[in-house]
């Protein structure tokens, strides 16, 4: 009698599906990047997406770098999102420049540690960079540009320059490595708060790391240009020329623009080519993914390989002289005007940034 009850309230329990199982056991290593002592938050959209793939918080963040940034860096990690479970930091001079060669080797040591179902990032260049580089050790292809997580190894991500979407299934063998675009996994509200408990905080053991091991690259020095304006991945307002504006002296009165609107500067890759601006301000296919609550757009007829870089912001607005340019097919909002008439009057009647 005891025998048949128990038989059959193992029959009525409820028993967890194969994936269910399978997710259990599941761990996710995020490739964070920081500046200025806080975790980027592209990296912190890497966090949400990998939510998605790991419903049991097993998610690891990775620090590199060296000095009291990193330091400040680790502990805004360790508390400020519910999802993360531990931070791991690998600090050496060697990394305070992070170069593919020492990413990769880092990655790799981690991974033989630990053993990770995923290793995510955003679909930055740091991103794209470090993914694809250590993917070679691994004999495995990286799953880039991933929009939505259908399942935990179904995945959808765009081709044809945004025009249409492909949905991927991934069968190789793990860590799976893939890049998302940040722009598609916004950081939930609960998440911008700090937690009041930190996770635990390990150091990566790098004993076996030394210049010998990391072939014929080496750092020599960065060039950038210091600004007040909002970073162009991060901005919540973007002001874009292209290549109607001539030239590079026409440039100032969109950063004019912009600094009264405290907007960051955009460009199409024929400005960036023409030489009006420098390529880390491109936005497109092959430059920097965007998603601002606003984004202007000044004399830009809206090519593919643009409209796939700026297509997910919030409101358009376009000035164009052409009414037939493309960009006026995604706007909100759409003004057929001579941008060198459009700018001044905007400058003039925009009251001054606080």
């Amino acid at each position: 009698m005891a025998s048949a009850l128990m038989s059959r309230a193992l029959r009525n329990r409820s028993v967890p599906s194969f994936s269910t199982l399978v997710a259990r056991f599941m761990s996710t290593l995020v490739l964070a990047e920081h500046e200025g002592g806080l975790v980027k938050p592209s990296s912190l959209s890497a966090v949400e997406a990998a939510g998605f793939v790991n419903k049991e918080k097993s998610i690891t963040v990775l620090l590199a770098g060296s000095g009291p940034s990193l330091q400040e860096a680790v502990s805004h990690a360790a508390s400020c999102h519910p999802l993360i479970s531990q931070v791991l930091v690998a600090e050496a001079d060697i990394l305070k420049h992070p170069l593919a060669e020492t990413w990769a080797k880092l990655i790799q040591l981690v991974q033989q540690k630990d053993g990770y179902s995923y290793i995510m990032a955003s679909s930055s260049s740091f991103g794209k960079k470090y993914t694809s580089k250590s993917c070679g050790s691994f004999g495995c292809s990286p799953v880039t540009d991933v929009v939505e997580i259908s399942e935990p190894r179904l995945f959808v991500r765009p081709i044809y320059a945004g025009n249409a979407l492909s949905t991927v299934r991934y069968t190789g063998p793990d860590p799976c490595m893939m890049t998302i675009r940040s722009t598609s996994f916004p950081i939930s509200s609960f998440s911008k708060d700090t937690n009041s408990d930190a996770v635990p905080i390990s150091q990566v053991d790098l004993s076996t790391f030394n210049e010998e091991t990391f072939g014929k690259s080496r750092w020599l020095n960065l060039t950038s240009q210091d600004s007040e304006r909002p970073d162009l991945g991060n901005a919540r307002v973007v002001v874009t020329g292209g290549r109607a504006l001539k030239s590079a002296d026409n440039f100032k009165l969109l950063e004019k623009l912009a600094e009264k609107l405290g907007a960051a500067v955009g460009a199409t890759r024929a400005a960036v080519d023409a030489g009006f601006v420098p390529n880390e301000l491109q936005v497109g296919q092959t430059g920097k993914i965007v998603a601002p609550d606003l984004y202007m757009a000044f004399g830009v007829s809206g090519a593919i390989q643009h409209l796939a870089g700026m297509r997910d912001s919030k409101v358009i607005v376009a000035v164009n002289k052409d009414p037939d340019a493309p960009i006026f097919q995604v706007a909100d909002y759409g003004l057929v005007a001579d941008l060198f008439d459009v700018i001044p009057e905007m400058l003039e009647k925009l009251p001054e940034k606080k």
